[in-house]
Formats: C-alpha cells, sequence, structure tokens
C-alpha cells in the first residue's frame, strides 16, 4: 500500500471501469501503453475468463495473483477484484484516482434478458461512482469523470430524421430496458454536484476481434429496419476515444457537455448495407439468400446518423476506421480453418449454396423459435410486441418480398432534418422566458419562479402529464432529457406525443396520430432469461 500511495503522489491515477468488455478491454490496453504516464486502478470481476485475461499484466508488475475476490496491487497498478454492484468495492477503486473513465455495461440484448441486473449495474453502479467520487477529498471539484453511454437513449429514428444531434429528445424504444437504464444512468451524473464530466454516447462498436463479432449472434438483429441508418464506430477506435480524453486540459470547453461519438460519414450505412457486409465475412452471399423480409422490424429501433459527431472528433480525434478496414482486420482475426472455408465459399458455388442453406436453417430457428425473435412473436400471437414493431398484424403481413424495390439500399447523404428543440440555440445567455419556451414546447412548464442564469442550477419543473421533478436547465435544454418518470415504463408514448410537440416530431414520423397503445414492464417478462433456454449456434456471422 506504501509503494501504491507514493507512486499516486508522483503521477496521475486513472481508474478505469468495464475494462474487460469489447470497448473496455481496447481502452485498457491503450491506457496500458501510457503506464509510466499514469497510476491505473481496474475494477474486474474475478471469473476465470477475467483472471486469464489479466495475468500477464499482474506478472509484468510483479503482482502474486488471487483465486477470487479481493484487492491486488503493486508498482502502480491496482485491480480490485469486485462488483461495481457492491458500493464497497466501487469506492476502493475510485480511491486516489484523478480520473474515472467509466466504459462498464450491461448492453443489449443481455440487459433486456436480465433487467435486474443490468439496472444494477447500468444505473446503481453509476450512482456508486459518483458518491464514490463526492466521497474522496475535494472529489466533486477535482476528480474528472469520462463516462460512456448510448446512441439507444435516442430511441427510434425513421423516415425524415435519420440525423441526430445532442439535444434531440431522449426517448427510450418501446420494451427498451437497456436504454431506460442509461437513461437513468446519464441523468445521475447530469444532475450532480460534479465540476468535470462528459458523456460520450456511443453508437454500435464494431468488434474487430473475430470471437466477439461472432459472439453478436442473437434474434435482436431482427429489431433493426432495413432502412436503419447507422454511424458506427469500432471497439479501436472506441477504446481510443476513450483514452485520449486523458489529454483534455482542466480549461477546456469539453467538460460539462453530452457528445454522440460515431464513426464519421467512413463508418455510415443502412442496416441492410451492414449485414450484408457481416454476412460478406464469412463469405455467404446476400440477406436475400438466408433470410426473409418479413423476420425485420419496420420501427421501434434506434440508431442514426449524426449531424454533430464531429464535434468530439474535433477534440479526441479517434475517428480512423472505415467499414472496410473494420471488414478488413475481421478477416484477418478469424481462425485459419475459417479462412479456408471462407475461400471455398466464395471460390465453388456449390460450397456457397451448403453454406447458405446450413445458416438459413440457423437463422429462421431465431427468428421463429427464440422467444425475442420476431416470427416467434407472429406465430405465437404476441399482439403487443408485434403492434410496437410493425404497427399491427395487417402491416406484418402485407410486407412484400424480397423481389420488389429496395428502398435500404444507400444511406441518402441530403437527408437531413434539423429538429426543434425550441429555444433559441444561437443565444449565448440564456433567460426565463427561453426557459418557459422550451417547456411550454415539451407540453409543461417551468415552476420555479426565480432564476440566475446558471444552466447547472437545479430548477423545477411539470410534464404534460403533470409529473413535477427537478433538473438544472442544461440537462433539459442542452441534452434531451425531460421528466424522468415519463422515461420509465410504462410506456406512454402516443399519450405523451398527443401533448408534447418535441417528442411529437419523432414519434409522429412512425406512428398514426390515432394509435394508442399503453405498454408495460410486465409485458417484457416474455423474454425475461431467454438467453439461458438454449446453447447459442456456433456458426455465426454477425
Amino acid at each position: 500500500m506504501l509503494q501504491f500511495t507514493k507512486l499516486i503522489m508522483q503521477k496521475p491515477t486513472v481508474a478505469l471501469f468495464g475494462s474487460s468488455g469489447t470497448m473496455g478491454i481496447k481502452a485498457f490496453k491503450g491506457l496500458w501503453k501510457r503506464k509510466n504516464e499514469f497510476n491505473i486502478i481496474l475494477l474486474v470481476r474475478p471469473s476465470k475468463k477475467n483472471k486469464k485475461l489479466f495475468r500477464s499484466y499482474e506478472k509484468e508488475k510483479g503482482i502474486r495473483s488471487i483465486p477470487s475476490a479481493g484487492v491486488v496491487e503493486q508498482n502502480g497498478f491496482k485491480i480490485v477484484w469486485g462488483d461495481a454492484t457492491r458500493y464497497e468495492d466501487v469506492k476502493e477503486t475510485v480511491n486516489g484516482a484523478d480520473w474515472v473513465l467509466n466504459c462498464m455495461a450491461l448492453i443489449s440484448p443481455t440487459a433486456d434478458y436480465c433487467q435486474n441486473e443490468a439496472y444494477a449495474v447500468n444505473t446503481e453502479g453509476i450512482q456508486n461512482i459518483v458518491t464514490a467520487i463526492e466521497s474522496e477529498p475535494g472529489g466533486p471539484q477535482r476528480i474528472k469523470l469520462i463516462h460512456t453511454s448510448s446512441v439507444a437513449t435516442m430511441g427510434d429514428r425513421m423516415g425524415p430524421i435519420r440525423y441526430g444531434r445532442i439535444g434531440d429528445p431522449v426517448f427510450p424504444s418501446i420494451y427498451d430496458y437497456y436504454a431506460i437504464t442509461k437513461i437513468a444512468g446519464e441523468r445521475i451524473i447530469l444532475e450532480s454536484k460534479l465540476r468535470y464530466w462528459a458523456i460520450l454516447r456511443m453508437t454500435f462498436i464494431m468488434p474487430t476481434d473475430f470471437a466477439k463479432f461472432s459472439s453478436l449472434l442473437d434474434p435482436i438483429l431482427f429489431h433493426m429496419p432495413l432502412d436503419t441508418c447507422m454511424e458506427n464506430t469500432t471497439d479501436r477506435d472506441a477504446g481510443y476515444g476513450l483514452i485520449k480524453c486523458l489529454d483534455v486540459s482542466e480549461n477546456s470547453d469539453f467538460w460539462r457537455r453530452v457528445y454522440n461519438f460515431g464513426g464519421g460519414p467512413s463508418m455510415r450505412c443502412t442496416g441492410y448495407e451492414y449485414l450484408n457486409l457481416a454476412l460478406s465475412i464469412n463469405g455467404i452471399s446476400s440477406v436475400e439468400d438466408i433470410m426473409d423480409r418479413n423476420w425485420f422490424a419496420l420501427r421501434n429501433f434506434h440508431l442514426q446518423l449524426y449531424l454533430d459527431s464531429v464535434i468530439l472528433n474535433d477534440y479526441l480525434q479517434f475517428q480512423r476506421d472505415t467499414l472496410e478496414s473494420w471488414k478488413t482486420t475481421v478477416i484477418q482475426n478469424m481462425p485459419r480453418i475459417l479462412q479456408f472455408f471462407r475461400t471455398l465459399t466464395l471460390k465453388f458455388p456449390i460450397v456457397q449454396k451448403l453454406v447458405n442453406r446450413i445458416t438459413r436453417k440457423m437463422m429462421k430457428d431465431l427468428a421463429e423459435n427464440h422467444r425475442n425473435g420476431t416470427r416467434h412473436w407472429y406465430i405465437n400471437g404476441n399482439v403487443k410486441r408485434i403492434t410496437a414493431f410493425y404497427k399491427d398484424l395487417d402491416t406484418y403481413e402485407s410486407i412484400s418480398p424480397w423481389n420488389l424495390s429496395r428502398p435500404w439500399d444507400t444511406v441518402k447523404e441530403s437527408e437531413k432534418f434539423l429538429l426543434d428543440h425550441g429555444y433559441d440555440e444561437n443565444k449565448n445567455q440564456l433567460n426565463m422566458q427561453d426557459l418557459h419556451q422550451a417547456a411550454n414546447f415539451r407540453g409543461g412548464i417551468l415552476l420555479s419562479e426565480k432564476w440566475d442564469g446558471d444552466m447547472f442550477k437545479s430548477l423545477e419543473w411539470e410534464c404534460c402529464l403533470s409529473h413535477k421533478f427537478t433538473a438544472n436547465p442544461n440537462t433539459v435544454l442542452k441534452t434531451g432529457h425531460w421528466c424522468p418518470k415519463c422515461a420509465q415504463p410504462p410506456w406512454k408514448h402516443n399519450e405523451i406525443a398527443k401533448k408534447n410537440p418535441y417528442f411529437a416530431q419523432v414519434w409522429h414520423v412512425m406512428h398514426d396520430r390515432n394509435e394508442y397503445e399503453l405498454y408495460t414492464l410486465e409485458e417484457c417478462q416474455d423474454i425475461a432469461q431467454a438467453h439461458l433456454d438454449k446453447k447459442k449456434a456456433k456458426f455465426s456471422i454477425i
């Protein structure tokens, strides 16, 4: 302990949460390259897989591995083998830190299958981090927090609103429990008293490791409409960007802002294009050859193109990969035997037909027999999920086959639609009139009678459903958050959109004004623990 304490006094200390995840391990390796600049503290679950993952790093620092939970440290490297849902473990991790980088999350679809665990990690875990920072000597004014959130917080983006920016409405898609936990986690930071924080809303992170890429196979892929527009990033660019935050100075205007983290124009595509790109890695010809058109939802997903991802890139310079460089890297990381089979598949049509037939059988099983599969909903009469993702049974049954027009082939760069945020965004200094105007545009009112112009001062508000809540103007006007209760189940989006013009801009693009459905949290339980129903297929494509 004495040796580690002396090192802490000599150079800054970085606490990293989520270092064993897809993005997190890339961030950790980037941080490890800078171990002469920083002391490093990790909080890692003591699983056998994680023990093996960090054993060589422990050895390099002269640390003797322990078999279970506990704390090990030596020569400026400390691992808290524990759990972010335990405040004691989080406090031990944050103890002595100058920076806290959080890329920890239980993500979809696991978050939707394991809701209690998702809330414990994605929401309560964030509260633990903020509380731990606040408990440190001078923590709120000294410790810098970088938190990774998700594009899922902004819900469905279809029709003319495929481009988004920070300040657009924060509303989860129906049944997206993951988004609910991430929205609540963001709000904890937004309403905290921390002086130095930044929230990075991560887009879809494409693994460059073949094994991790293959592990993504899940019927959630059918929840994505084929004409979804997406601006992805790779795990290595995501990890690189997170570590680049350590170079941002205290006096930068970077702090106390939310950013969209996307890969830029070279990482943009439609859902259809992405699926074909992913399938081609294994030599599979096309989506049409192995899947049916009506397996894919028509609405109620997330992902978008960003009007403002360049803002974060100007600070961090992380946009390096392209879709093609990602594909090349994944193929290079394939086991040699699979590279050989890929060559055979591409060279011999008879082999490709066989691979297509085997893959189609597997994909059909996912769509029809998995509780989260779209065909499973239809076959088993799950009308509420069909309504959420397709509008109604008639719409589902009238979906055209593949041989008709395909509007999802390419991203149309000219289709840009700027959402109204309900106030004059060009003003440098806002006043009470601006706040009243923004509240009214959200179907609510500002209850507070006085305001001194401080964008981070908590005020009282009321939403269109008469929920009273506190939030600072920055949270409401600059980040897209509004009523915290309306962002939680039950989903009353139809009712809210009738009274909230700000949200109606998004909702009425894909929902008729006369639609009315109430979606409850209990209905989400139809997929509880669905990932345990049977073992995942070993031949994975996405």
